[in-house]
């Protein structure tokens, strides 16, 4: 092992492989490798200034027992960053230290002994470099397992283990999967994977390991600190903040599937303003357009929606439209598209990407033009008309076929770099808005990377199903995206599909949804309601007017009883705006999730990392969801201090569990409180 030092940096060279350590922000390490002769230069979700960090190189050595029965001194380097240290052994293999404890260490196991207590000849190296067809490398880092650790974040995954302790973890996006690749540890540190490959995680008994289908380098950054909040705060400050979400966004979104005529959209709108209800946001959904890649509206369903818009202005509601990344081949920009490369291309085979509603290939926003090129055409035939903000569907992108190695961007293979892909799409908008000085960007995505909080996207968790279980997923991938840094989140109150507006039992789910979604980041009411009894508008087979709709999703669409529930509710939200602001602010300024994991706000309660069904919003008010039907009551803990029920004033001790009424139209809500309240 060749050791140097190069600008603050820690650089060991072995058996070919490269691995440079630096101090990047707070209490914390930038950890990169590579075969190749150089780094590739990429920063991937660094993108802030590596500040408040400084380095302390050191050399010392160890000693090891030799098979006969010898001692043997070896070299042994060390980088420390603030209280975060990392040791380099002869062989390369890394621990990383808090203070002087050690919480994390590579695994490795191979001729010649091993850094644990063992001996073993095994061949299992923690860097395992594999040649990979096209000249770069897959690539998998391992390390020592901790037992009784838990870990947290990691995005989104339908699943109801919020501890991802066991899990495996596909590194992979896809509709209603959001892999953002932070994991918090309930040791004390948080790990993130620098790496838009594909590939997966194993947090395993007996070992972690991380893997890269295809990659140029090794890159991950690791912090320390004394509480899940201190992470988070280190975490958002070298990957970006969320801006400051506008409070006219913080109330009720409406939408459904979908809204086929501006006629439908006004006459919705003029409704809720008859009942007394301010629409903050109402949403456009998908087919109001020609064909997928005109971006543009249909004329004969939508012939002025500058009319439309500009009424639904004075009303104080903003306009969203939906907008795809698919390019159908019949597009008028189809052609040049293709010609200028600013769509993806596949590795074999016929060009075709995706297959809804037409044969398409997708757009390529890892390429400068075609971000260029988008943008010019969703100006001209949206924001100039006045459209406040976009859904940016299927960012995954929804694909025919998830076999990445078959397509290719601009930036490299898809192996490599797909992950980014939702980041770099939102990026057409956030990039060129905050140009023409729109510093209220807020986009809907339904997928996201390492960083995306910092492009105003507000995640939603993609076209699940009307089911209690998955209800029940939505809660665990709520809070897990949220440790993973993406602070604006939600979901389709009532779920996307399979929900019979009919069905009694849907329609008591429905409520519970509802009821949980006044205590989410963004409130918005959609679904594609059955049965799809209702027929198209006309007999073509493009255009705005061919597609299905879903039945009727509005507050009023149910019955008198659900409208007075939902609006009971809608006004609780409306007197939360105060306390939205000040969460929002929060989040903007450190980082901290508005979802919060109890853990989050009482660390050194064990009970409370522990919990699964009911989460703090912001700092002061405790939400415990209704999660299954039927319920009536159901049990939460309250933590040390003094809870006031907001339903009953009726003020209760923490430190205990309690039986809490759940009539069907509430769920329990403990607001803290506290000395100056």
């Amino acid at each position: 092992m060749i050791f140097s030092e190069e600008r603050g940096a820690l650089i060991c060279r072995h058996a070919g492989e490269t691995l440079r350590i630096e101090p990047w922000g707070k209490d914390a390490l930038r950890v990169r490798a590579t075969c190749f002769p150089t780094f590739s230069g990429n920063d991937w979700a660094l993108l802030e200034t590596a500040g408040d960090s400084s380095s302390v190189i050191s050399y010392t050595t160890e000693t090891k027992r030799e098979g006969d029965g010898s001692f043997r001194e070896y070299p042994l380097a060390s980088i420390r960053n603030g209280r975060i240290t990392a040791t380099v052994n002869h062989a390369g293999v890394l621990r990383f230290y808090r203070h002087d404890v050690l919480f994390l260490q590579e695994y490795y196991r191979n001729y010649g002994g091993s850094i644990t207590k063992e001996s073993h000849c095994l061949k299992t190296k923690s860097r395992e470099w594999k040649a990979y067809p096209g000249g770069d490398y897959q690539l998998t880092v391992r390390f020592e397992a901790n037992d009784s650790e838990m870990l947290f974040g990691m995005g989104q995954y339908q699943q109801r283990y919020l501890d991802l302790k066991g899990c495996i973890l596909e590194l992979a996006q896809k509709n209603s999967q959001t892999s953002v690749p932070f994991a918090v540890s309930s040791l004390g540190y948080g790990f993130l994977w620098n790496n838009p490959a594909v590939g997966k995680v194993s947090f395993g008994k007996n070992l972690t390991e991380w893997e890269a289908l295809a990659c140029k380098d090794m890159d991950y950054w690791i912090t320390v600190a004394d509480t899940p909040k201190q992470l988070l705060c280190n975490y958002t400050a070298v990957t970006g903040r969320a801006p400051m979400m506008p409070e006219v966004f913080m109330g009720f979104w409406q939408c459904k599937l979908r809204y086929r005529t501006q006629e439908e959209v006004l006459s919705v709108a003029r409704r809720y303003a008859s009942l007394g209800i301010h629409l903050d946001v109402i949403v456009i959904d998908f087919f109001h357009w020609t064909v997928q890649g005109d971006w543009k509206f249909d004329a004969t369903y939508w012939p002025d929606p500058k009319a439309m818009i500009d009424e639904l202005h004075r009303m104080g509601t903003k306009v969203m439209v939906s907008i795809w990344p698919s390019v159908d081949r019949r597009s008028e920009n189809f052609t040049e598209m293709l010609e200028r490369g600013l769509l993806m291309r596949t590795e074999r085979g016929a060009l075709q990407t995706y297959d809804y509603q037409g044969d398409c290939v997708t757009l390529d926003p890892t390429n400068p033009e075609t971000r260029a090129y988008v943008w010019e055409k969703c100006k001209a035939h949206y924001y100039d008309l006045g459209i406040d903000c976009f859904w940016l569907d299927n960012s995954e992108p929804d694909l025919t076929d998830y076999s990445f190695d078959h397509y290719r961007y601009y930036l490299g293979p898809a192996m490599e770099c797909s992950n980014l892909f939702p980041q770099l799409y939102s990026r057409i908008f956030y990039d060129n808005e905050t140009a023409l000085g729109n510093q209220k960007v807020v986009n809907l995505l339904r997928s996201g990377w390492a960083g995306s909080q910092r492009y105003g996207n507000v995640l939603w968790s993609g076209d699940v199903p009307s089911t209690w279980e998955s209800l029940r997923d939505q809660l665990a991938a709520g809070l897990n995206i949220g440790l993973a840094g993406i602070p604006w989140w939600n979901t389709d109150i009532g779920g996307f599909m399979e929900g019979n507006v009919f069905d009694p039992d849907f329609r008591e789910l429905l409520v519970r949804w509802y009821e949980w979604a006044v205590f989410q980041p963004v409130m918005r009411l959609h679904g594609d309601r059955e049965p799809f009894t209702i027929p198209p508008l006309d007999e073509r087979d493009w255009g705005g007017g061919y597609l299905h709709t879903g039945q009727d999703n509005e507050m009023w669409s149910y019955g008198s009883d659900i409208y007075e529930i939902m609006r009971k509710h809608y006004e609780l939200r409306r007197q939360l705006k105060p306390y939205l602001l000040r969460i929002y602010e929060e989040a903007h300024q450190n980082g901290s999730p508005l979802l919060r994991t109890m853990f989050y706000e009482f660390p050194e309660d064990p009970i409370c990392w522990k919990l699964t069904d009911q989460y703090m919003f912001g700092p002061d008010y405790l939400v415990a969801p209704v999660l299954s039907p039927g319920s009536t009551h159901r049990s939460v803990y309250l933590p040390s201090g003094q809870w006031e029920d907001i339903r009953t004033h009726e003020i209760l001790s923490g430190g205990q569990t309690v039986e809490a009424d759940a009539p069907i139209d509430s769920i329990p809500v403990f607001l803290r409180v506290t000395p100056e309240r």
